[in-house]
């Protein structure tokens, strides 16, 4: 029998609360199989099952709140079979047939559930498919509860018509701005209590990375290097192969660097894996994670997972849905659970450097700025160039300057060559 436990999204979870069940006793199982919603201070996060088997007992209900490790579900391995046929744990009712939409599972494992519907509902019930629900992240139903609005009147704007936290603050507005009409003292009333939940589930965050960036500055000793980046052979690469293509098909500059980041990362592998135990632990593949900063503040860094092995347009297409999803707070376990290097990018924001904190148990981070025009001396003259400030946060008990300078200078000499990222 296999203990599916609450697993460690990030350095800085330490518990997290079920929020749903998407499967039941008796059902089938396979890896990379969604079968739970966990609740974390930053996100909704789909948990993913990495066994093959079938589910034999639920350990923990709906809304419970849990420490990383906690057993969450017992699970039957293939032939094996059980003292006694399990019944649905008492603890946790089994959910109706239309409340069990399983998720494709990411891209790195190969099994892919097909409960979940294609599409859900904006809003309207009759726009639901018989047999699904709407998928509504946990923080937006709470906050819809705490704001007494109606989740069935709201039309959700996230991935597939997801409904997020942005979209009920934007109900509650309008039926406060609907209620000033008629009654204005009501409304004032209702202003602070619209406020209060968003407030306090973005301290929790902020306090959630702040004990995760402390506890960094204090056990990693980080060394800082910096390289400013030639990008005219790039931009010039992207604006042709980009021309040819319709704007859905075009790749962003920020799909390049992401690329060029990962290859760098699989050839300098002290720079790509954990500090665990003392020790460092090389990871068997590249992913990269992506610091997005949330639209209620604070932000994630979940992963793209083996940036090396994919063709840029796969970067971009999963780069687009990683941060539409993390936004719609949708994030899956093993998006949050496993980067093995980060990058942040806070050029749109028109930062010239960035030099950022690692995020244990990581142990490097490239950070990249705002590309601009600045005068350079180039193959012997001067002249104005588009360039870009690359850094590297990297843990000296891993590497050593000298290696994150040959990393940071493979970054380098790949985004000279564009066309080598293509494959």
């Amino acid at each position: 029998m296999i203990e599916f436990a609450m697993p460690a999204l990030g350095s800085d979870m330490d518990e997290g609360m079920l929020n749903e069940w998407l499967v039941k006793p008796g059902d089938t199982v396979s890896r990379g199989q969604v079968v739970a919603v966990v609740e974390t201070t930053k996100a909704a996060v789909e948990i993913e099952c990495w066994h093959d088997g079938t589910v034999h007992e639920l350990l923990v209900p709906v809304g419970q709140t849990v420490s990383v490790g906690t057993p969450l579900a017992t699970l039957l391995e293939s032939g094996e079979v059980a003292a006694e046929h399990p019944a649905v744990s008492p603890k946790q009712p089994a959910a109706a047939p239309s409340e069990q939409p399983a998720a494709v599972a990411p891209g790195r494992p190969a099994a892919v559930s097909s409960g979940r519907p294609a599409a859900v509902s904006s809003g309207r019930p009759a726009a639901v498919p018989s047999g699904h629900r709407r998928w509504v992240s946990p923080a937006a139903r709470r906050l819809a509860s705490s704001l007494h609005v109606d989740l069935d009147a709201v039309t959700g704007t996230g991935p597939q018509g997801a409904v997020t936290i942005t979209d009920v603050e934007h109900a509650a507005a309008e039926a406060a701005g609907s209620a000033a009409e008629t009654a204005r003292p009501a409304a004032e009333t209702a202003g602070p209590a619209a406020a209060k939940p968003a407030e306090s589930r973005g301290a929790m965050m902020r306090r959630s990375i702040a004990a995760a960036m402390g506890r960094s500055k204090r056990e990693i000793p980080h060394y800082y290097l910096a390289n400013e980046i030639l990008l005219d052979a790039s931009s010039q690469w992207l604006a042709e192969r980009n021309a040819q293509r319709s704007i859905t098909e075009r790749v962003l500059p920020a799909a390049l660097l992401l690329k060029a980041v990962g290859v760098a990362a699989q050839r300098f592998q002290e720079l790509n894996g954990f500090w665990r135990d003392d020790g460092f632990v090389p990871a068997d593949a590249v992913h990269v994670g992506v610091g997005i900063s949330l639209r209620g503040g604070g932000l994630v860094a979940p992963a793209i997972h083996d940036v090396p092995g994919k063709k840029l347009d796969e970067v971009m297409s999963e780069l687009t849905d990683l941060v539409a999803r993390a936004r719609a707070g949708s994030l899956r376990s093993s998006e949050m659970s496993d980067p093995t290097i980060t990058v942040t990018n806070l050029g749109d924001q028109g930062v010239d450097t960035v030099f950022g904190i690692i995020y244990p148990p990581q142990v490097a981070l490239v950070g990249f700025g705002k590309p601009a025009q600045r005068v350079c001396a180039v193959d012997g003259g001067i002249r104005i160039a588009t360039t870009v400030h690359a850094t590297l946060a990297a843990d000296h008990r891993a590497s050593d300057g000298h290696r994150g300078a040959m990393f940071l200078a493979a970054i380098d000499q790949l985004l000279q060559q564009p066309d080598q990222l293509e494959k």
